[in-house]
């Protein structure tokens, strides 16, 4: 039998309450080693099916709201954020180690409040839900709601990926969905701070009070049979390839859509005219993007693709020199810590070499900057194992001796979210770049030209997503609206439906002014075809 015992409060349909507690657990600052005070609830299955069933019905109210009010509270969302960053920022790095500033209160604050803005518009304006009218045949559809959307967030980006705050928090509600999230266990007070906010932008705005639930923790059964409940509509999850991939074992087994972000290594191919142009400004830029946030961003450049030329050991001797003079950044948690230890491991295994870095540094979560290289044959008779994500500041060179060799360790890549290639503004490096950038294109989901991977603006015409591993679905994006928002989303078609019982959006006087396309016209071989 269950528990009860003083700790943190789960939130379920408005209220704050105690959970059916399995057993509890403490975040740990990264920076000190020691637990933080705070206990949180490992909930029973009873605690889900509260929250299940109050989403649930939640779900049907949003629908009838409409789009308007569900813009108002993440419009009022955001201001509540904007107006407690610094609070938010100094329970964040207690939790993580991100420092408060620029990272948390000047970067990561500002892209969570300005892409819950940004949601908001999209809701407001209403073209995300594609909506299509043929008068003619009086046929019309468009996106609607999908239901109830459980949210699992990472460990490295509280506020901007957080299960009640970030990217697919915001698509999920902007599309009328209630959330229930799931709390990155690094982070746990952070994100019942954000919850806290939220249900303060519910209550004024008038939103159902389940339009936002709050789990910390369950065992990784009941984590499988929540995704898998008939009453989740979809889910998103952010975080490791091993948790995700049991997650999707159980939503697919029930055919529930579940947006995924695993694993990426990020390639970057710098060919020789641009080394020969730029050297130390190249080396900068690496030293620069593998090292900021201790190189805990999914768009980290774990994966350097080198042509063996003159320049090539002055760009690894700038690079050693670079990780040895800059001091090692705290990890996210000690877990982190020894996962990126495991990967250097399985990749010296292999036989890359271990040229700086690759060791615990005593007395905290940290590793020494870590730099590894391989030839491109080695790397081509063991691709999986050479892809291992070394999450952390790390990364593997691989050295071809042509651009053919180079071409076949881009064709052997598995998914990413994005791939880099710099050349010679000359045009010296234009043949080279005409055989590797179709390759790599085909294992990434955005491709990129003389920039590091590293930032991911909130831009609509952004894709955070790609091939598998890098993510399950590579026609979506996590990031970029009103792009994201349709993953939450069903389309749904109305045959000769009477206007009074259309949406709103479907409407021949549809006040919003959404687009849509009036008065198709069919031709005979279309009907057949």
């Amino acid at each position: 039998m269950s528990t009860t015992v003083q700790s943190e409060m789960i939130l379920v349909d408005g209220t704050w309450q105690s959970a059916d507690a399995a057993s509890f657990f403490q975040s740990v600052n990264p920076a000190t080693g020691e637990p933080l005070p705070e206990k949180f609830p490992v909930s029973s299955w009873s605690d889900c099916e509260q929250i299940l069933q109050a989403a649930f019905s939640a779900a049907s109210e949003l629908k009838k709201l409409g789009p308007l009010k569900i813009a108002n509270f993440l419009d009022a969302y955001a201001d509540l954020i904007d107006a407690n960053i610094g609070m938010l920022a100094e329970i964040a790095n207690l939790e993580t180690a991100l420092p408060v500033e620029p990272r948390l209160a000047k970067v990561e604050g500002p892209r969570t409040s300005g892409q819950l803005r940004q949601a908001a518009a999209a809701a407001r304006e209403g073209t995300w839900a594609h909506a299509t009218i043929d008068t003619n045949a009086n046929i019309r559809s468009c996106l609607e709601p999908l239901g109830p959307v459980c949210v699992f967030g990472p460990n490295n980006f509280p506020f901007a990926f957080g299960s009640v705050s970030g990217g697919d928090f915001a698509a999920a509600i902007a599309a009328g969905n209630p959330v229930i999230g799931k709390a990155n266990s690094s982070h746990p007070g952070t994100t019942k701070k954000f919850a806290e906010l939220a249900l303060q932008a519910i209550e004024e705005t008038g939103l159902p009070a389940a339009t936002v639930q709050l789990l910390y923790r369950l065992s990784h059964e009941d984590g499988k049979r929540l995704v898998a409940d008939p009453r989740v509509a979809a889910v998103g999850y952010t975080g490791s390839r091993g948790a995700g991939l049991q997650l999707k074992s159980a939503a697919d087994a029930v055919g529930t859509p579940i947006y995924l972000e695993l694993s990426s290594v990020n390639p970057v191919v710098i060919l020789p005219g641009a080394l020969e142009e730029r050297l130390d400004e190249l080396t900068e830029e690496f030293l620069t993007s593998v090292l900021m946030g201790t190189g805990q961003f999914c768009t980290n450049p774990g994966l350097v693709m080198l042509l063996r030329n003159r320049n090539t050991d002055a760009f690894l001797e700038g690079v050693k020199k670079g990780f040895s003079e800059r001091a090692a950044g705290v990890l996210l948690s000690s877990s982190v810590q020894n996962s990126l230890i495991a990967a250097v491991e399985t990749l010296t295994s292999a036989g890359a070499e271990l040229l700086s870095g690759g060791k615990k540094i005593a007395g905290q979560c940290s590793v020494s900057n870590t730099l590894l290289k391989v030839d491109a044959q080695r790397f081509l008779s063991d691709p999986e194992v050479f892809q291992t994500e070394a999450f952390g500041n790390a990364s593997l060179v691989v050295i071809a001796e042509s651009v053919q060799e180079l071409a076949q360790v881009a064709a052997s890549l598995e998914g990413n979210l994005t791939g880099c290639i710099y050349s010679a503004t000359s045009g010296a490096d234009d043949g080279e770049y005409d055989v590797i950038a179709p390759v790599l294109l085909n294992r990434v989901g955005r491709l990129l030209n003389d920039k590091m991977p590293t930032g991911v603006a909130v831009s609509p015409a952004m894709n955070h997503g790609g091939p598998f591993p890098a993510t399950g679905h590579p026609g979506f994006t996590a990031v970029g609206i009103p792009a994201s928002i349709g993953r939450f989303a069903k389309l749904t078609c109305y045959d000769n439906v009477r206007s009074s019982r259309l949406p709103p959006l479907l409407q021949d006087k549809n006040p919003s002014g959404a687009f849509r396309f009036i008065d198709l016209k069919w031709t005979q071989a279309d009907v057949q075809g």
